[in-house]
């Protein structure tokens, strides 16, 4: 897909839809917020799950490391964004920390 396009995203959900899917994913989550926003809005019926890809998470692991952010913070807010997007669930390489931090 071009990544420059809106619509193009959610004709395929929809297509996805059509041909009988029973959930959809968008990824990579964090570059297409809004993407995911609009798809909550417009496909209520169905979960919508978010995939924060591996170099989402590469890119905040090397910027945690050389000290431009705080880590926890950082993933956190980035998971808190998804959600408030609109996704119903989150896949995320941080899965493990997050639910370190869940407990605590």
């Amino acid at each position: 897909m071009d990544f420059r396009t809106s619509g193009q995203g959610l004709e395929e959900i929809e297509a996805d839809i059509a041909e009988g899917a029973e959930w959809v994913m968008v990824k990579p989550a964090m570059a297409y917020l809004d993407i995911i926003a609009r798809a909550r809005t417009r496909f209520t019926g169905i979960p919508l799950v978010a995939y924060q890809v591996s170099g989402e998470y590469s890119m905040l692991k090397a910027a945690a490391k050389a000290g431009y952010l705080n880590e926890e913070r950082i993933f956190y807010e980035s998971l808190i964004a998804i959600r408030r997007a609109g996704a119903d669930y989150v896949i995320t390489y941080y899965a493990k920390e997050y639910a370190k931090l869940w407990k605590e």
